[in-house]
């Protein structure tokens, strides 16, 4: 007769107390809400973002997030912001790659420069942090949860853009590279691919009444993704709940991509 232990409770499953992260782009939007999961889970969160308000106003509400003035496009102010963490003494755990810029949405419209930097925001510094976090002490499994996009894996025209697209279908690509070079070894690394969300970024495409019903119809959910639907996502893919997965992407679009 096979025996086999009892499940977890899921409160202990999904938990990350004890834990410390970092969750970039997190002034605002869906980094904003990611930092507050993260936190609401035990983990002691260092918000990172450009906007020190934003931040302090985001800190406000959890004495576990910690705000860090970083801009992800600077090498310096990516190794200060893994420094900061570190000499909190909690090791580095968990590390949400969010922080992201749209570039144009016409290629014609977007010179070779533009395109560079649309890169050096959503790929080059994701793999800048992944890679500090891989070598950071940690007496625990790390998971690096790369924020990529449904553009990412299918074309957005007439929305979208060519940096963009590019940018976040290099992050699925990177995911599942780093996540074969650092498997042996401990990290975890898995993409998160939402569709369309409300946030920031996106907020005059929902503004306007043709291409807000073109999300409804290209969704077999009929809508958008609202507040709070990435959150289970997030904390699986974060936590030990997702021991076992590695390299992979979890598209969380209302069907977007199904079709």
């Amino acid at each position: 007769m096979t025996t086999t232990a009892a499940p977890d409770p899921a409160t202990d499953l999904f938990s990350l107390h004890g834990r410390t992260a970092v969750v970039t782009g997190a002034s605002s939007g869906l980094g904003a809400r990611f930092a507050a999961v993260l936190a609401a889970a035990g983990a002691t969160v260092f918000a990172a973002a450009r906007r020190p308000d934003r931040l302090e106003e985001l800190a406000g509400c959890d004495p576990r997030i910690r705000p860090v003035v970083c801009d992800v496009s600077r090498d310096a102010d990516r190794v200060r912001l893994v420094e900061t963490v570190l000499e909190h003494g909690g090791g580095f755990d968990v590390l949400v790659n969010n922080a992201g810029t749209p570039g144009s949405v016409r290629a014609e419209d977007e010179s070779p420069e533009d395109f560079a930097h649309v890169l050096d925001v959503n790929l080059v510094a994701p793999f800048h942090l992944a890679r500090l976090l891989a070598q950071a002490p940690s007496a625990r499994t790390k998971s690096v949860v790369n924020v990529s996009s449904v553009l990412g894996l299918v074309s957005g025209a007439p929305l979208g853009g060519a940096a963009y697209a590019a940018s976040k279908a290099g992050l699925v690509g990177l995911t599942r590279e780093l996540a074969g070079q650092w498997g042996g070894s401990g990290t975890r690394v898995n993409a998160l691919a939402p569709g369309w969300f409300r946030s920031e970024m996106t907020e005059g495409l929902f503004a306007d009444e043709r291409s807000r019903r073109w999300v409804e119809r290209g969704t077999m959910l009929g809508r958008g993704g609202e507040a709070g639907e990435l959150d289970g996502a997030l904390l699986f893919l974060a936590s030990d709940a997702s021991s076992y997965c590695t390299g992979q992407v979890l598209t969380v679009d209302g069907g977007w991509t199904a079709r």
